[in-house]
């Protein structure tokens, strides 16, 4: 009897999703966020143990009341496997949103008050949580709404069941494997004219994954917790300095080994890129010599992409390379082409491709570097094609790459060891940075290029001792991808807000996207290609507002909001102040001492949802510049400087 009353006991206790009359229990959250409403003064307890990889991955957990800004920010270590945080909640701070940002290594426990009404907004496409005993939600779907129920399959939840309350019909959504990571489940539920409240059941154990189109994308572990959230405006403070932090990064993308299409080349010239992301396959260049000179010259001359960085890979960007007789014919052949090319700018090669994540352990590569570094050093084309050797970029910076010893392959540990003994051959430091899919999480870009310039150090105009370059960056990493990212305005929103946080401090000098255009099996690129023709995506049209206003110098910039970043340039002649609203609520934005500006006639420029460029108005009083940015828009102010 004691055994039985022992394993209820602990049954009871590992249930990830738990109501009880007291208190209310989400488990093993992975990647979303938490509406909470309190009606009385709350604890809100947050507790998480390892899921996978979480000793080589630091995390972070943001906490917002209810006009956006900044409560708690919850920092977790890669040492703080486990831990334990209370954060208190008010009853007069609207509703607050605590956001698990994905792709996330550690389990969620969140426990609050039955008095604090809770809904679950989950992500799509990625898994959301993990889950066992056929855990229930409820959803409200609005009168005359087209809702759409979808799921995926992770390899745990194999079907969601919705039944409706008012009369017990039920949908029933087998979820099955897919191919391919971007395919999913969905079905339609009937339009009602009324509103219909649903209770969903998880069936099965492990990985959910589970969403609402149509319809607000929220779910209630409590039929009386179902409310509407309330997004009051946000307030945004402004205040323009005067010092120059220093160049804004040379923006671009990854570009393909072979001649581009024609059709293509009004796209790039539309992309404004400045900086590129080459492979360079030695095994090709070796058979063949002169192969890649064409489209480099073409990219050089052509686009203008003075700025660039070479991989070195084999064939189908296969990432082991060996120090041997086919390598170091393929790199002669490499810096013979690229002496024919123009002497301007920055030509930067790196000997491998993220080898943190391929080689198999740090000794087998550092080998391989030494040997390829003293077989260029030995080469008189090096230098005198203006060639800088980059240390080979990282998979991901300050955190470990996808595989099980990555606690053991930190980006920035590798880059140590390597400086440690070649510093003085490497002229600059490159990774690549994957997996900071959540909008607001976008500050981490900073925090990495922070940590680069700690690691190579500041001379004495506090510039980085060496070039800081982030070679290629996405929302995801391989195919991983979600349409409702890659292919929509999410997107724009991203990508602005990794190029204002990286370029913050004016100490990144290239920034690119991967990559130019979608292939089969990787479509996340700035182009869609259907049946061999190219259109933009949301996010290139993105780019196209960006660069129109990417002046070259970084100016001081203090801003009071935690929902909007914001960048300050500068160029010869004009000022410009970009930005990004992340959130799906009204920003009301002041910039202070303003006088210049507005005596200048500045003028405000919006990127939103559609994709359309539009002229907005702004106010200006007593040296005080204020105007309305729309929820999940891109802007961009900028006048003319004063005589």
């Amino acid at each position: 009897m004691l055994t039985i009353q022992r394993n209820l006991m602990l049954l009871l206790l590992l249930l990830p999703l738990q109501v009880n009359s007291a208190t209310l229990d989400w488990g093993d959250l992975r990647d979303g966020r938490l509406l909470l409403r309190p009606s009385q003064p709350d604890q809100l307890q947050i507790r998480w143990t390892p899921a996978w990889l979480s000793d080589a991955n630091h995390e972070q957990l943001y906490l917002l009341d209810g006009k956006g800004q900044l409560v708690r920010q919850i920092d977790i270590t890669a040492e703080q496997e486990r831990g334990e945080q209370q954060l208190a909640l008010t009853t007069d701070a609207g509703d607050y949103q605590l956001s698990i940002p994905g792709y996330s290594f550690r389990n969620y426990r969140i426990r609050h008050a039955n008095t604090t009404a809770a809904l679950l907004a989950p992500t799509k496409i990625h898994f959301s949580m993990e889950v066992s005993g056929n855990p229930e939600f409820y959803f409200s779907v609005a009168a005359h709404e087209h809702a759409i129920l979808a799921g995926k399959h992770h390899g745990g939840v194999r079907q969601l069941q919705a039944v409706r309350i008012r009369d017990g019909h039920r949908i029933t959504l087998p979820l099955h494997e897919h191919a391919r990571y971007w395919e999913f489940d969905q079905i339609s539920f009937p339009v009602s004219n009324l509103d219909e409240t649903w209770r969903l059941t998880l069936i099965g154990s492990g990985k959910a994954a589970f969403w609402l189109d149509g319809t607000n994308n929220l779910f209630a572990r409590q039929i009386d917790h179902l409310f509407v959230p309330q997004a009051q405006p946000g307030q945004v403070s402004l205040y323009l300095g005067n010092d120059v932090r220093g160049p804004t990064p040379a923006l671009g993308m990854a570009l393909p080994y072979a001649l581009p299409p024609d059709s293509t080349h009004a796209l790039v010239d539309a992309l404004g890129v400045q900086s590129a992301n080459y492979y360079s396959f030695v095994d090709a260049l070796a058979r063949n010599p002169r192969r890649e000179i064409d489209f480099r010259q073409l990219y050089n001359t052509r686009f203008g992409i003075l700025h660039d960085i070479t991989l070195l890979a084999g064939s189908g960007r296969q990432a082991v390379l060996k120090a041997d007789t086919l390598t170091r014919n393929g790199l002669n052949n490499w810096l013979s082409d690229t002496r024919e090319l123009p002497r301007a700018g920055r030509h930067y090669l790196a000997f491998a491709d993220e080898p943190n994540l391929n080689y198999p352990d740090y000794k087998s590569f550092e080998l391989y570097f030494e040997q390829v570094l003293q077989h260029l050093k030995n080469n008189p084309q090096l230098r005198s094609g203006g060639v800088r050797i980059a240390l080979p970029p990282m998979s991901r910076w300050l955190d470990g790459p996808f595989r099980v010893d990555a606690a053991d392959r930190r980006g920035i540990d590798w880059a140590a060891r390597l400086l440690s003994r070649y510093e003085s051959d490497i002229d600059a430091v490159a990774w690549h940075e994957w997996m900071v899919r959540d909008l607001l999480a976008t500050r981490r870009y900073r925090d990495s290029v922070r940590q680069a310039a700690e690691l190579v150090g500041l001379d004495r105009q506090g510039r980085p001792n060496k070039a800081l370059l982030l070679g290629q960056t996405n929302i995801s990493s391989g195919y991983s991808l979600s349409p409702y990212q890659q292919e929509t305005h999410y997107a724009s929103l991203w990508w602005a807000a990794v190029a204002i946080n990286s370029a913050q401090d004016g100490w990144l000098e290239m920034l690119n996207w991967f990559q130019a255009a979608d292939e089969p099996d990787y479509p996340k690129g700035f182009l869609r290609s259907s049946n061999g023709q190219f259109s933009p995506k949301p996010v290139a049209l993105a780019q196209q507002f960006i660069r129109q206003h990417w002046l070259g110098q970084v100016i001081e910039l203090d801003n009071s909001a935690f929902e909007v970043d914001t960048l300050a340039m500068q160029s010869t002649q004009r000022y410009s102040l970009l930005g990004v609203n992340k959130a799906q609520r009204m920003q009301q934005v002041t910039l202070h001492h303003a006088n210049d500006a507005c005596q200048a006639g500045a003028q405000l420029h919006l990127f939103t949802e559609d994709s359309q460029v539009r002229t907005a108005s702004i106010n200006c009083t007593n040296e005080l510049l204020r105007f309305d940015l729309p929820e999940q828009a891109l802007f961009a102010l900028t006048w003319e400087r004063m005589p």
